[in-house]
């Protein structure tokens, strides 16, 4: 009889060992940064009641959401009359009552108003934690994925907008990956759905406009008339769609969008706000480019002010790295007048992107450092001493658990990528001396106990 071969669900991916010490290196490097600019560490579950989830994201973002059946006989609150109408909304709001999480960011308001009277404001938070979505698998596109999520929420401030950029500057920095940062306003957005006479097709606009990279000029044009936008008002919005990227030109592309918003009150306050937060770029020396871009859309229904996204130059992934400012998110849950502004790393992406332009770093290869051969019993006992000693020092180390081949133990060593491998026979065990081979270079010492943890270090 032929058995399955077990697999896991499309969208998803297993880690090897090897890859789980890269994607460490990804988590323990945006967590320092994090930190420095003193953001605290916050987890919130799994799974939260749909009630949180829904509306959150616009409808698009609502067709994503995996929801989770009720426990028990999710059956039981249906009817016959209810099966027979093939209502999927009725129906899913009578079987399913939670959802996973679909981002961090919507988590993150319900426990502010949830834990308002605990907390210090402005409320500085990091959060690192998987998320699901329920879309169509792609290379860079997953089901389940990790986001590495900052935000700040009680302050107005502009300032926290070019902290955001001072972060993805240092991180990608350090990963020494080229980037390009850019920037929009949705009340930008906003003044250009009253400009073109449709306001009230602001979510339709920005939904479409958000796929120009993917979709092409002529499918978002197409999908803006199917959707009510008359001809007259597409053909308005060309320049601003067709405007190509201008490096070191951000203040004419400004005045140029300034010019066509001229007369809303809306699209007056998006420019000012980005104006002040690219003068002060200007002075803050970053690393990486950054530049306005009036197509930036980011379709996610709760952003009110700037909207960042982060593209990785040289590689074929796109957008790593988003977000922007909400004004309304906690209001959604009981408690008004309460901004926020924060950005999401997807860690993912930042993963692919690094293996495909060759940069993490040689020695995040294995979590062990040294591995000590094993000769037989008498020299485990010379050895383990030694290892402890070396553990103690901070150094990983491992001895292979019996006395193997030789040639099995090196054969063990390679495979793990370890640097150093330690031989204790006869000899060394007579001398109270131990061999450190380096076996990046094969080159091979006999050493004092001592000088063996200062090679090594």
């Amino acid at each position: 009889m032929s058995v399955n071969k077990p697999a896991i669900p499309k969208g998803t991916r297993d880690f090897t060992p090897a890859e789980m010490i890269r994607r460490n290196y990804i988590f323990d490097t945006i967590r320092e940064i994090f930190e420095y600019f003193g953001y605290q560490p916050l987890e919130t579950p799994a799974m939260e009641n749909l009630d949180t989830l829904l509306g959150k994201y616009g409808d698009e973002g609502d067709k994503l959401l995996f929801r989770i059946l009720n426990s028990g006989n999710f059956l039981d609150p249906l009817n016959d009359e209810d099966l027979r109408s093939r209502n999927i909304h009725k129906i899913s709001s009578m079987i399913t009552e939670k959802g996973l999480r679909y981002d961090l960011t919507v988590p993150f308001a319900r426990f502010v108003v949830q834990h308002q009277h605990e907390l210090v404001f402005p409320f500085k938070r990091y959060q690192m934690q998987p998320v699901w979505r329920a879309d169509r698998p792609q290379k860079g596109r997953y089901r389940e994925f990790y986001q590495c999520d900052v935000d700040v929420i009680g302050s107005n401030s502009l300032l926290y907008e070019t902290e955001l950029f001072q972060i993805v500057d240092s991180i990608f920095s350090r990963f020494g990956m080229e980037v390009l940062i850019l920037f929009n306003h949705r009340q930008i957005l906003t003044g250009i759905a009253e400009i073109l006479g449709v306001p009230e097709k602001l979510t339709a606009l920005t939904v479409a406009i958000d796929k120009i990279e993917k979709a092409g000029l002529e499918n978002v044009n197409q999908e803006l008339l199917d959707n009510g936008i008359p001809q007259e008002a597409v053909d308005r919005l060309q320049p601003l769609l067709t405007m190509q990227g201008m490096d070191g030109k951000i203040q004419e592309k400004l005045d140029i969008v300034s010019g066509f918003l001229n007369g809303s009150e809306a699209g007056k306050k998006g420019i000012e706000e980005l104006q002040y937060i690219k003068d002060y770029l200007e002075t803050l020396g970053l690393k990486n480019r950054f530049a306005f871009d009036p197509k930036l859309a980011r379709g996610l229904n709760y952003y009110t002010g700037t909207i960042i996204e982060v593209k990785a130059l040289n590689v074929s992934i796109g957008s790593i790295c988003g977000g922007g400012r909400y004004d309304n998110l906690t209001g959604i849950f009981g408690l008004p007048g309460v901004s926020g502004v924060g950005i999401s790393f997807g860690a993912d992406r930042i993963f692919d992107a690094l293996n495909e332009l060759n940069l993490f770093p040689e020695h995040f290869k294995s979590t062990t450092q040294v591995l000590f051969i094993n000769f037989g019993s008498e020299e485990e006992r010379y050895c383990m001493p030694l290892l402890a000693k070396l553990r103690a020092s901070g150094i990983p180390s491992e001895i292979y658990p019996e006395p193997a081949k030789l040639k099995k133990q090196m054969e063990y060593s390679n495979r793990k990528n370890v640097q150093w491998v330690i031989l204790a026979g006869k000899e060394e065990m007579e001398k109270e001396m131990v061999t450190v081979r380096n076996m990046s270079t094969g080159e091979q010492k006999q050493v004092g106990k001592e000088e063996m943890i200062t090679i090594i270090n």
